[in-house]
């Protein structure tokens, strides 16, 4: 299968012209600009909202004017990562596919179908003259990836319709009617470095090649996490030694799991070969633990240049607050029917080294507000007993399940309709714009889809591509489904 022979083919084409328009969060002017255009091209109403959120308007097909009005909503942003040895440019290149069996790749970087496939399905909408539907309202929103922005700026008036399609789910097959709140803590240790004692070593160590993820949909895959990897064995060292840190630097983005990493520290240097040792032994320990979710652990330790040093108690600090945050899973759900969902999680993102400061990002996520706030609580009390300066965003709301939908019932009958099976209805951990939305549109009818993705947030993100003629199939019935006013 090449990339000419994609199917449905008016949606891959709009995702190929999407992928030519760089969208790192916060930086969508470009897409923005895009949307007014093709809006403008195709004689439809087009407006921008004061955040940068685009809205196109399509009126009803002929015999479909008197349908309530559906929203189509996806976000415009990507997030951006890339392998460390390739040289690419968010803000300046398009990103570079490929097709291998039955998946669609990038070449070395994030594919940005999260959710750009979500954008060319809309497009493909609206670029359509065959396809029977009442009034549509196609929705774009900015800088979800990196804080909800779009979704948070958008006035109550700005959408009008009844329906809302959430096209930002990434198993195809299951459709979503809840989503986690979530909540950020970035906690802030400063000091003033200082030369290290006399007769000290230096020492680099480095981890990379781990399949980090998505800090909400694959926090229960148990996969390593670059940063408390890192953690433990330096929290073990200064067990028996005195270590003093010099730079930590591992993760890139609040929503994923870090899957690389690197140390630079001192110890005594009688000490030296006995570290070296103690890392070899540790790694052997850490690759035997996740043998199955990260199977290409890559590992090196060496001697490096001397270089300033944290305090030592700002150094013991840090090491000991980052072995003692809670990471991962903690509670499941408590209602039967969803038992096999997290309910509760934390993920230390990445951790940053300046001159004065270190700075650690982490994120809670949970389908229960109140345990939302006592997980952010616990997280930023860990940080306060070391010592750190701690701050935390107002966060997102959770997405509670209507139990009254009329657009679920519609979407499961199509679905069972076209494909002689009963899709999953669920929750998901991860968090949807659905949560800010109910807020604002208390009475809108929503449901979550989209087609099959795979680790996304990382270069290794690809696209299950049988799934977007599913999607695209399902997507046209529901709108012919949809009721009247």
């Amino acid at each position: 299968m090449s990339n000419a022979e994609l199917k449905p083919a008016h949606v891959f084409e709009q995702f190929a012209e999407i992928n030519k328009i760089p969208r790192p969060s916060k930086h969508e002017e470009m897409m923005i600009e895009y949307l007014k255009k093709f809006g403008a091209s195709h004689n439809l109403e087009t407006k921008v909202d004061e955040t940068g959120n685009v809205l196109i308007h399509k009126p009803a097909t002929k015999g479909f004017e008197n349908r309530a009005t559906t929203i189509l909503q996806s976000h415009m942003d990507m997030v951006c990562d890339k392998l460390v040895d390739v040289d690419f440019d968010f803000h300046k290149d398009a990103i570079q596919t490929y097709v291998d069996g039955e998946w669609l790749h990038a070449k070395g970087t994030t594919l940005g179908a999260d959710d750009g496939i979500g954008d060319a399905i809309e497009l493909a909408i609206l670029a359509s003259e065959d396809i029977e539907h009442g009034p549509i309202e196609c929705v774009f929103t900015r800088d979800e990836e990196t804080g909800l922005t779009g979704a948070f700026g958008m006035k109550s008036d700005f959408m009008s319709g009844k329906y809302l399609i959430n096209l930002d789910s990434e198993d195809e097959g299951q459709i979503f009617v809840s989503c986690a709140g979530g909540i950020n803590t970035t906690a802030t240790f400063t000091f003033k470095r200082e030369k290290a004692p006399a007769n000290y070593f230096f020492m680099e160590g480095s981890l990379k090649g781990l399949n980090g993820g998505h800090s909400g949909d694959d926090i229960n895959k148990k996969r390593a996490n670059a940063i408390k990897i890192m953690a433990r064995f330096l929290y073990m060292e200064q067990d028996k030694m005195d270590v003093r840190l010099a730079q930590w630097n591992s993760g890139k983005m609040h929503n994923a799991i870090p899957r690389d990493g690197k140390i630079i520290f001192a110890v005594p240097a009688d000490k030296k070969e006995e570290v070296r040792s103690d890392w070899n032994i540790f790694a052997a320990d850490v690759e035997d633990e996740f043998h199955v979710t990260d199977p290409t652990m890559v590992w090196d330790m060496h001697s490096t240049d001397s270089q300033n040093v944290l305090p030592k108690t700002a150094s013991h600090n840090v090491i000991l607050s980052l072995q003692a945050l809670d990471n991962g899973p903690l509670t499941n759900c408590q209602d039967e029917a969803i038992a096999y969902m997290v309910e509760t999680s934390s993920n230390v993102a990445s951790v940053q080294s300046e001159e004065d400061k270190i700075i650690i990002v982490s994120s809670q996520r949970s389908n229960v507000m109140s345990n939302l706030r006592n997980m952010a609580n616990a997280i930023k009390a860990t940080f306060e007993l070391a010592g750190a300066n701690v701050e935390q965003n107002d966060g997102y709301p959770a997405w509670k399940m209507n139990p009254e939908s009329k657009l679920v019932k519609i979407t499961v009958e199509a679905y069972k309709k076209l494909f002689g099976k009963d899709p999953v209805v669920k929750g998901i951990h991860a968090g949807l714009e659905c949560g800010l939305f109910s807020e604002k549109y208390p009475n809108l009818d929503m449901v979550s889809f989209g087609p099959t993705l795979r680790n996304v947030h990382t270069p290794d993100e690809c696209l299950f591509i049988p799934t977007v003629q599913i999607v695209w199939d399902h997507l046209l019935e529901i709108l012919k489904n949809i009721p009247q006013e």
